[in-house]
């Protein structure tokens, strides 16, 4: 497994994969926007304008950022996620089954997080900015000995999003602002027997299903920020979703055509135009930020994303008799972030965070699936910022979070897509479990 590999600005990987952002945010998400906000939990983002990495999170904070500011930061991300269980297996003839314990360890892979941030101040009501980050992103890949794989065994998504802003402040009080979003993709995955099928004519190890392709989409942010005295603000941030449709190829024994004229030739490996359709969930953040003393403030915020778009992943594979090719039925739910934090300003030059955080899962029990374990987490996190000079500031996070363990059952009931799936290796209980370590960096320099 590849522990190091560079993520640039990497989203999710939704074609039914295996998710290491279980553990670091809901559903494929990513929080990890900048090391700033990583050691206050992300707690009150929407209404934080530390650097000019606030406008990622709201753009109508760029109008607290005076001059010109260039932001620069890398997220080291270290999950451990591991997934345990038995699968059984019925002989058709007999009706005797066989279980077998099976386990993958550490199948999410570790990623540096990069992310850039300039804003320019063009006069006392106009504020420009220019993001380069994301928040959503996973690679994975199970090990080729689990016992699960004709459910999932590899998916790995990269994209970089480009993020122009615009901010304006009406008065003393309210600043609104908004940008747009330009979203490059590229995605895999893939999935394979683990068990031979119909007497070896389907070895185990064959190639199920391999997709791959990119795409590029537009969506767009708004957001407003309320100065309700000079000790509190709140602020408000919305994100639209964006429609990915990856366009590449297609391979494999569900994809091949000659299974369904050629009986004897159900083992090509010829490949096919293909595409899948991907929705990014919108969010929005309710924030606020509260000075209590000199010395002493608070934050918190309120997350939600729309993952009840998130129904099914569907193939469309135009050289088929049936083009339709249904991947994954999941099912989600919208899900919610809770987060408090503290800043405490040790003296002129240095600026002590925390904060707690706690992410609900984006399924409940009964759709949950070894492709993506989502469950609950908790975040705790610890971070600081250093005034080099008056123009130079440095800053680092650290976060753990803890997983929830999450039992998985595959095939769920009445889902045709998991059913078929377990022909090649059987079903599937048993349970996830992991844990995730975040530490960032990021330098801000103004003019």
């Amino acid at each position: 497994m590849n522990k190091n590999k560079i993520l640039p600005l990497a989203i999710a990987a939704a074609l039914g994969s295996l998710s290491s952002t279980s553990v670091m945010a809901a559903g494929f998400q990513l929080a990890e926007y900048s090391a700033t906000g990583l050691g206050r939990a992300y707690a009150g983002e929407a209404a934080m304008a530390d650097n000019a990495s606030a406008q990622f999170r709201n753009p109508a904070m760029l109008t607290y950022l005076e001059g010109t500011q260039v932001s620069t930061g890398l997220i080291y991300v270290d999950p451990n996620v591991d997934v345990n269980g038995t699968t059984t297996q019925t002989n058709p003839l007999t009706q005797q089954s066989t279980k077998t314990a099976t386990s993958s360890k550490d199948f999410a892979d570790s990623a540096f997080i990069p992310n850039f941030y300039v804003s320019h101040q063009v006069n006392d009501q106009v504020f420009l900015g220019l993001a380069l980050s994301s928040n959503f992103g996973m690679h994975t890949k199970l090990d080729d000995s689990f016992k699960g794989t004709q459910f999932g065994n590899e998916a790995s998504v990269m994209t970089m999003e480009i993020n122009p802003n615009v901010a304006y402040r009406i008065n003393d009080q309210f600043s609104i602002g908004g940008g747009v979003r330009f979203v490059m993709g590229e995605g895999s995955i893939g999935a394979k027997s683990s068990a031979d099928f119909m007497g070896g004519l389907v070895p185990s190890g064959t190639t199920l299903k391999y997709m791959e392709g990119d795409d590029t989409s537009w969506g767009w942010q708004a957001g407003a920020a309320w100065q309700i005295n000079p000790n509190n603000r709140v602020g408000f941030n919305y994100r639209s979703e964006v429609d990915l449709n990856l366009e590449g190829n297609a391979n494999g024994f569900a994809f091949n055509k000659e299974k369904y004229s050629n009986p004897m030739n159900w083992m090509s490996n010829e490949q096919y135009a293909g595409s899948m359709a991907l929705t990014l969930p919108a969010t929005a953040e309710l924030a606020s930020y509260h000075q209590l003393t000199n010395k002493v403030a608070v934050h918190a915020s309120v997350n939600w994303t729309d993952w009840s778009t998130f129904e099914k992943l569907e193939a469309n594979i135009p050289s088929l008799p049936n083009p339709s090719q249904t991947v994954k039925q999941e099912n989600w739910k919208d899900n919610y972030r809770f987060a408090v934090g503290a800043t405490y300003e040790l003296n002129d030059k240095t600026q002590l965070r925390s904060g707690v955080a706690y992410d609900t899962s984006a399924v409940d029990d009964a759709n949950r699936t070894i492709t993506i374990p989502e469950t609950d987490r908790l975040w705790l996190s610890l971070g600081a910022g250093y005034a080099w000079s008056k123009d130079l500031t440095l800053d680092a996070g650290f976060t753990y979070i803890f997983a929830k363990d999450a039992d998985v059952v595959e095939p769920r009931p009445g889902i045709e897509s998991d059913a078929s799936g377990a022909l090649f290796g059987g079903t599937f209980e048993g349970q996830t479990t992991g844990s995730v370590w975040l530490a960032g960096v990021q330098a801000t320099y103004r003019f």
